[in-house]
């Protein structure tokens, strides 16, 4: 699955999905696409990521307390 860096713009290729759907985890890691090289995996916070649509990850995604009404 690809995602995109908010800042740069640049696709990142996820490396573990499973990163990526566990809310208690703040990081995951990824691989940038830009160039005509594959970039070495890095980690990279999601609050620095987005679809590529520019669509904002989904909340149960980044927040353990996604059901929590307070």
């Amino acid at each position: 699955m690809f995602l995109k860096d908010k800042k740069s713009g640049d696709l990142v290729e996820v490396l573990d999905p499973k990163e990526m759907f566990n809310p208690a985890a703040g990081t995951m890691s990824v691989r940038y696409q830009a160039g005509e090289e594959v970039g070495e995996p890095v980690s990279v916070k999601k609050t620095a990521l987005c679809f590529p649509s520019d669509e904002a990850l989904p909340r149960c995604w980044m927040d353990t307390h996604y059901r929590v009404k307070f």
